[in-house]
């Protein structure tokens, strides 16, 4: 991750939840749900998520896993650790959690550690899209599954034009009110460097992925991308 990238998520830490739910509508739960499931988290397991934020999809994770699993909560932004932090111990009295401030690029963790694995709008931000899934299928056990969530162009033109619209017009002038307006401004050329899903199935089994596939959402404007390990 670059150094830009870090101070932009550390800047908007304090209202990140809130704009969520502004500009999705509140639909981003659903769509996060959804990826959970697609990691096929279980009870007992050790499962990590990465570029967890305000940990959205940690603690959803924690509900899949039970008292008998384990989830690590990694990412780049010591603010959004720390909202994560407090979101958790107020959701749960004794959060199976570890957060860890990590560079998904460079992880922390041994080979083969993990049961299951999420990311939730962090692939996009990556400098090194294909080291990062590799870093990915390192620490995943064989068997594995992991879930990645994000946005990306539609491939058709006429969706393309009315998410440019709805990130120009909704996105970037709510972030403005708050005084976000250049922290947000990014989301739009970060999508026209994205790979597409067809793109982003070809990195993940070039890096060593047994499978991979990958789920159109909100109208082709969202995908997640499920891997699977050996």
């Amino acid at each position: 991750m670059s150094n830009e990238i870090q101070t932009i998520f550390n800047r908007i830490a304090p209202v990140y939840d809130q704009l969520n739910d502004k500009l999705s509508l509140g639909q981003h739960r659903v769509w996060k749900e959804m990826t959970v499931k697609w990691s096929q988290a279980k009870p007992g397991d050790t499962c990590i998520d990465l570029c967890c934020g305000s940990g959205d999809l940690s603690l959803r994770l924690a509900r899949y896993a039970g008292q008998t699993g384990k989830v690590y909560g990694v990412d780049f932004s010591c603010q959004l650790l720390e909202v994560a932090k407090q979101r958790a111990q107020s959701q749960y009295p004794q959060p199976n959690i570890i957060w860890e401030e990590a560079d998904v690029l460079n992880l922390p963790f041994p080979d083969n550690q993990f049961d299951a694995a999420t990311m939730g709008y962090g692939l996009r931000n990556v400098t090194d899209i294909p080291k990062a899934l590799q870093e990915l299928h390192r620490v995943l056990k064989s068997g594995a599954k992991a879930a990645i969530l994000d946005f990306h162009r539609p491939t058709n033109p006429y969706l393309r034009r009315f998410q440019q619209w709805y990130l120009g017009n909704l996105v970037v002038p709510a972030a403005t009110q708050m005084g976000l307006k250049d922290e947000y401004a990014y989301i739009s050329p970060s999508l026209d460097r994205f790979p597409n899903g067809a793109e982003q199935i070809a990195i993940a089994l070039q890096v060593g992925f047994a499978s991979a596939t990958h789920y159109p959402i909100a109208n082709d404007m969202m995908g997640v991308l499920v891997v699977s390990k050996f």
